[in-house]
């Protein structure tokens, strides 16, 4: 840690600070008269002079700048709430989101971690994005909030696939048009591989007219589907489908909902997918694996692969889509709210392993009865160090042992990673694993 010094400037207000580390939000550490203090725009190491304003202190320059510092690429960054992390090297970036689950796994008591593989996504490639609309005079904005703050137009990203930056345009033009946009809306764009998947969400009804402008737009732009919500029930209708609406997962074509869960983008879910099947134990015919909040089936059928999967959803939707892609497959699935009616270890009792893929939020009510169960082998694919952090726990305190780490950066410049853990309680699975990491350790050495 450096030192804290504090100019002799109180008329000004201004203080020189050593930025020790990065916190949840991105923002650079400082410590301040004994309180922590959170500096956006700063990296660990650099030494930086902040105005002591009243809410936070505000940068003014930096004095010392970190090696791994780099101009952000886009002109939109610092008001754009998309991106946090765009002036951090993006090696810097990715052993920074390791360290987050590296050190959520070691306070939840795995001490001895084996090392991580690591993946991360390259530029423009984002399939799926959540947009702000905003009716304002002269037009309609379509992009992300500012942090904390209204949402602002994305007339630049270098993140989006450029399928759907294309599309913004256009598409700020027919919203415009809508009558049913009176105010702030939503829209949630899925690149599938039948195109583009839109779902609208507007403050009014769409009217009759509203409707024949989106499907003229559809045809227009070859677009999959365009579905608007209402705000009020959240019911969900189709106003324009131009084909069959498709997504292969492992070979297996679903047909995905509108604003189904999609990996962000498509060579992340791979190296997810990968570690996810690679993690999973040596399985014969009549084994099976119980897949926890298994969406539409991205993880089920690449694992249906390599034997009988019994896959668990709350969504309604989702969970009829996985069944109906499910014919002649190794596939159950099954529609239950896992947060009110958890599998519980009696449910489990012949459960070779247990894949699960939770919301942010972690898996809830599903962590004891999976703890305290007696199946020996879990995949669990994480979204939120913290989360992690309190499943792990549970998870770990039941005998556990992690013998496989993936971390995959999806989500690039921002603070978001996703890991998979590969765990076990399987105390000759363990001692295979550390035999192979020790043989890898002293050829490593070796060489």
């Amino acid at each position: 840690m450096g030192a804290i010094t504090v100019m002799n400037d109180t008329l000004a207000g201004v203080a020189q600070l050593r930025i020790e580390g990065l916190g949840a939000a991105g923002d650079g550490v400082a410590h301040l008269d004994g309180q922590t203090v959170f500096i956006p725009g700063t990296l660990p190491g650099e030494d930086v002079r902040v105005r002591l304003a009243p809410a936070h202190p505000e940068l003014i320059d930096i004095i010392h700048s970190s090696p791994e510092r780099v101009t952000p690429p886009c002109d939109l960054f610092g008001e754009c709430g998309g991106c946090a992390l765009q002036h951090l090297s993006l090696p810097a970036l990715l052993e920074w989101k390791s360290q987050r689950v590296t050190q959520a796994l070691t306070a939840a008591g795995f001490t001895d971690l084996p090392p991580a593989q690591m993946f991360q996504t390259t530029p423009r490639t984002r399939r799926r994005m959540d947009f702000a609309v905003q009716r304002v005079p002269g037009g309609v904005i379509i992009g992300l909030h500012r942090r904390n703050g209204d949402p602002m137009d994305m007339t630049e990203c270098h993140v989006l696939h450029p399928a759907i930056f294309g599309l913004l345009a256009p598409l700020r033009e027919v919203l415009g048009s809508l009558g049913a946009l009176t105010g702030r809306g939503s829209l949630l764009v899925n690149l599938l591989d039948s195109g583009p998947d839109l779902t609208l969400q507007t403050p009014a009804p769409l009217t009759s007219a509203d409707r024949i402008k989106l499907a003229a737009f559809a045809r227009e732009h070859d677009l999959s589907r365009i579905s608007w919500q209402d705000p009020k029930d959240l019911g969900i209708e189709t106003v324009a489908q131009s084909g069959p609406v498709r997504e292969d997962f492992g070979g297996v074509i679903v047909s995905p909902p509108p604003s189904a869960f999609l990996q962000a983008t498509a060579d992340a879910e791979k190296a997810i997918v990968t570690a996810v099947v690679e993690g999973l134990p040596s399985l014969n015919k009549k084994d099976v694996t119980v897949e926890l909040f298994a969406g539409c089936g991205t993880l089920t059928f690449p694992m249906s692969e390599k034997g009988r999967v019994m896959a668990y959803e709350g969504n309604l939707a989702a969970a009829n889509c996985l069944k109906a892609a499910s014919g002649g497959r190794r596939v159950d699935g099954f529609h239950r709210d896992l947060g009110r009616q958890p599998l519980l270890p009696h449910d489990l009792k012949s459960t070779r392993a247990v894949v699960l893929d939770p919301p942010y939020a972690g898996a809830g009510a599903q962590t004891m009865p999976l703890a305290k169960s007696a199946v020996p082998d879990i995949v669990y694919v994480s979204c939120n160090p913290a989360a992690l952090e309190k499943d792990g726990k549970a998870l770990w305190n039941a005998g556990f042992s992690v013998i496989g780490l993936t971390i995959v950066d999806q989500f690039l410049w921002s603070t978001e990673v996703e890991a998979v853990v590969v765990l076990s309680r399987d105390v000759k699975r363990i001692r295979r694993e550390n035999s192979r990491r020790s043989r890898n350790d002293l050829s490593r050495s070796d060489s």
